[in-house]
């Protein structure tokens, strides 16, 4: 009996061990949640006194973000989003009393309030447990961060503006700040919580921060962040044609060379007088041997305007190009065709557009082109009586290429690339030895 009692007694106590463990567990946890909702309501005070510390204000309402027991509760980020609106505020009335005041910290702290409040937002429209939505916040918030609003452009223009001039990691640094910004301001207008102001349809100012996003993000290779905002300001009548450029640039990064193909159509349906887009798919037509489409999707656009400079120019460039595919086939005739279509079209182009060095420049290389060939046949023995006839031919084609590559040198005589071989190669074959020295003077 004694034994048994002695048992009775150890598993009794053992038992009301655990619940005292167990209570005090639970007193901990509860004064660990008190700890921090007492933080997150200090962290206020402090802000909205007087002479407000911001610095402790900061660090009580960080704790709280990462705290397990208050960092999913809307209150949480709310005062948070009070705190940087507080110290604005401040800046802004040292501002107003010519006193020193921190200009970035004004626009860094619309930026963190934004933040803070779409994630009280989101907090606040997870249903309760009985499936109602009850979001206290929104109407004030909302109120606020409209107020704010031009701050987030003023920061990223700065921010945006910093960069120019750095390099690497502080120009990266710099634009994906600006970026911040930007995306914080067209965030606003997508959201939910302003969903009664319409903002995507009544931003006039929108497209414009949309391109700067667009434009800071390219820079930094931020490629899903130009596919997010750059469809924001593509129909916009100064900078679309832009927005859709960085489309398909971040499309091809990407290797999505499907889509990127289908946006260079719809840049050129959109936007027909900015080459970039019908340069490009000119171009991976070419480079991949598909010039029956290249060729078709020339004269498409030939046909909707036919003294485009430009669509001219394309096409002469894509028979100039064929002229390299079919000489390696060893169709040479279908080759020699191909180079004189080009000069057709480089004619036609420079007719309508006296100025296109670029034009002139190739057409020089063609007659060039064709005086290869020609020598490729022409007899190279100076006792044959057909001799001096070949070499006077041959004469023509540089004769002819003389005048386009001296008409680039003096339309861009900066842009050596365009002439400067080229006469190198004609004042050598015509024998004209003043100009050949200059031009030698100048080579590499």
């Amino acid at each position: 009996m004694k034994m048994k009692n002695r048992h009775n007694i150890n598993f009794n106590f053992s038992t009301i061990m655990k619940k005292i463990l167990f209570s005090v567990v639970l007193l901990l946890a509860a004064g660990s949640a008190f700890a921090q909702e007492k933080a997150v309501k200090e962290a206020k005070s402090i802000a909205n006194g007087t002479n407000p510390d911001f610095a402790k204000a900061e660090q009580l309402i960080q704790g709280a973000l990462t705290n397990p027991e208050t960092k999913d509760d809307p209150e949480t980020w709310n005062v948070a989003g009070f705190i940087q609106r507080r110290r604005s505020e401040k800046e802004m009335e040292n501002a107003y009393l010519r006193k020193p005041y921190d200009t970035l910290q004004i626009y860094n702290s619309a930026l963190n309030m934004c933040r803070y409040f779409f994630k009280c937002d989101e907090l606040t429209q997870i249903p309760n447990e009985k499936g109602k939505i009850k979001n206290k916040y929104r109407k004030s918030n909302a109120a606020t961060m409209l107020t704010e609003r031009n701050n987030l452009i003023n920061g990223g223009i700065q921010y945006f503006n910093m960069a120019t001039g750095k390099e690497g990691a502080e120009a990266k640094e710099c634009n994906q700040k600006a970026l911040d910004f930007f995306a914080t301001y067209i965030d606003i207008a997508a959201s939910p919580m302003f969903e009664k102001e319409n903002l995507l349809q009544t931003d006039t100012v929108l497209p414009q921060i949309a391109y700067y996003a667009s434009l800071a993000a390219t820079k930094n290779e931020d490629y899903p962040s130009v596919l997010k905002y750059a469809p924001y300001a593509q129909d916009d009548k100064e900078v679309g044609k832009y927005a859709m450029e960085f489309i398909s640039t971040a499309l091809k990064a990407q290797g999505d060379t499907v889509k990127w193909v289908t946006s260079l159509k719809e840049g050129i349906q959109k936007y027909p007088d900015h080459p970039f887009f019908f340069g490009h798919l000119i171009d991976y037509y070419s480079s991949h041997n598909k010039y029956d489409e290249a060729m078709q999707f020339a004269d498409e656009m030939l046909a909707k305007d036919p003294n485009n400079t430009f669509y001219l120019y394309v096409k002469g460039y894509l028979y100039h190009n064929m002229y390299n595919v079919l000489k390696e086939q060893k169709k040479d005739q279908e080759a020699s065709d191909a180079l004189n279509k080009g000069i057709e079209y480089y004619q036609k182009t420079v007719e309508v557009d006296p100025n296109y060095a670029e034009a002139y420049s190739n057409l020089g290389l063609i007659y060039c082109l064709q005086a290869q060939d020609f020598s490729e046949k022409a007899t190279t023995d100076v006792n044959d009586p057909k001799y001096k006839e070949d070499q006077e031919t041959l004469k023509t084609f540089y004769e002819k290429a003389r005048p386009c590559y001296e008409k680039a040198r003096a339309l861009k005589p900066d842009q050596k690339d365009l002439w400067l071989n080229g006469l190198y190669r004609v004042y050598y074959n015509l024998d004209m030895g003043p100009e050949f020295k200059e031009i030698e003077d100048m080579m590499p």
